[in-house]
């Protein structure tokens, strides 16, 4: 018998709108004809457990305190979803369990550094970005500004943790890997109105630990803007693609969705229309972005 088929989702940056968030996989699941499996978020989702602690802390504080329901059990999320931090994240509540732990119903953090088994996939993950000062400074428990930023930054033994592992479906990780619109320009010409971004993009450290894991796909945001490139692809370097997210804005270019038959991605698309944009065998690459909304420039930094 062939293994069922399971749909997961990948959300951009939250940044605390997790009601918008349900709103879209509700249409998702409808458009595609079956639930929503698994959701898989990128970094920066600002889960804060108190509303007032949203007020203070959060990156963009003007939005509602959102998950503060999720957490009073006001509101339960209606599928499992699973983060990573990304540097904008309530790190006093997240520090004690680099492991992970469930913050409320259906609201699962990864952890730091590792890799865990969802629903039969193999999902590796590394929260943060690279901030080159803090790279081989041990972790500080988050008590002030300065801790709780440095907090967001990923250290070289989570690095190597993440090395270690192999056979990997899927890997999140919150910056982007460097050198990606390079990459995409020695192979492709851009779509009219989506000019590439910088070059400068992403850390290097990332870029290594993809070369080194090999993953199937690479999962990422921070830069807040969509892009797809394929990594690899020879018999030194198994192919690895990459997906971009957008952040949590409008859901056209931050939610991606994949169908899984067993551990082979079969389908796969953007937004919540259900329409496919890529089947396993078709190149992928800037030709499976969708098309772009407007003209206005996106940013490339992250919050």
């Amino acid at each position: 018998m062939a293994p069922e088929s399971l749909l997961v989702a990948a959300v951009g940056d939250i940044h605390g709108r997790f009601r918008r968030v349900e709103t879209w996989l509700d249409a998702l699941a409808e458009a595609r004809g079956r639930p929503v499996g698994l959701v898989l978020a990128v970094g920066d989702v600002e889960a804060f457990r108190h509303a007032d602690d949203h007020r203070r802390k959060a990156a963009k504080r003007g939005m509602p305190a959102e998950f503060a329901e999720y957490a009073d059990g006001v509101r339960e999320m209606k599928r499992p979803l699973y983060f990573i931090a990304g540097n904008n994240e309530d790190f006093e509540a997240l520090h004690d369990s680099p492991e992970g732990f469930q913050l409320a119903p259906n609201v699962h953090y990864l952890g730091r550094a590792g890799l865990k088994e969802l629903r039969g996939l193999r999902v590796g993950y590394l929260s943060g970005i690279h901030a080159p000062r803090f790279y081989e400074q041990p972790l500080k428990r988050p008590r002030s500004l300065d801790t709780a930023k440095q907090a967001g930054y990923f250290r070289a033994p989570e690095v190597e943790k993440v090395a270690a592992l192999r056979d990997m479906d899927l890997l999140l990780v919150h910056e982007w890997p460097r050198g990606l619109p390079q990459r995409a320009q020695e192979r492709e010409v851009p779509p009219p109105g989506r000019p590439l971004p910088s070059y400068w993009i992403g850390n290097p450290i990332t870029r290594r630990l993809v070369e080194t894991v090999h993953p199937k796909w690479v999962l990422c945001g921070h830069s807040h803007r969509a892009f797809a490139v394929s990594l690899g692809g020879n018999a030194a370097r198994p192919l690895s693609r990459v997906a971009c997210l957008d952040q949590a804005a409008r859901p056209e270019e931050s939610v991606f969705w994949m169908e899984f038959q067993g551990r082979e991605v079969t389908c796969a698309g953007w937004g919540v229309s259900g329409q496919v944009s890529w089947r396993a065998g078709q190149p992928w690459g800037l030709g499976v972005l969708p098309a772009p909304v407007g003209t206005e420039p996106l940013g490339t930094t992250g919050y």
